[in-house]
């Protein structure tokens, strides 16, 4: 039986390196007693199909994994999907944007910590882009938080 070895080693020079590029990009997502997101530009309570801006991804990021640790749980019955845009929003051709990249119908009524379980592979984003939270389920009637830890590398815009 043989063995074949890929030769490439370079494109996995920096994962465990703490001098590589690997990241881990952390943003929060908390929301009033009203229901309202905080320090955001809205006070009016989230509804069913409404979309949370979470913050940048940058161009060069490849999407490799998705942690969402829910500390204060939201409203009973509320789930989201979490996924990407283009901040430009255009699409592009080889790396489409995905609302659902992440996950889809993530619950988010308990505390709990949620792994990406999407079967997406890994892609390189080629411009910059929003990550975005699109509520379902229930409308927020209550103050919660979760923070939100995107992995990947820094590969640079290409």
């Amino acid at each position: 039986m043989a063995t074949v070895r890929i030769n490439d080693w370079t494109a996995r020079q920096f994962g465990p390196s703490p001098w590589g590029n690997h990241s881990a990009l952390t943003f929060s997502f908390v929301t009033t007693s009203a229901g309202a997101v905080a320090n955001s530009d809205s006070n009016t309570a989230l509804a069913i199909g409404d979309v949370v801006d979470l913050g940048e991804l940058p161009a060069g990021l490849r999407l490799d994994d998705s942690l969402v640790v829910i500390s204060d749980a939201f409203t009973a019955g509320t789930t989201a999907k979490l996924g990407f845009k283009y901040a430009d929003g255009v699409d592009d051709v080889r790396v489409p944007q995905d609302d659902d990249y992440f996950g889809i119908s993530l619950a988010l009524d308990a505390a709990a910590r949620l792994r990406n379980a999407t079967a997406n592979r890994p892609v390189t984003l080629a411009k910059p882009a929003r990550l975005i939270l699109t509520l379902a389920g229930a409308v927020l009637a209550e103050a919660g938080r979760a923070e939100i830890v995107i992995t990947g590398e820094l590969t640079g815009a290409k």
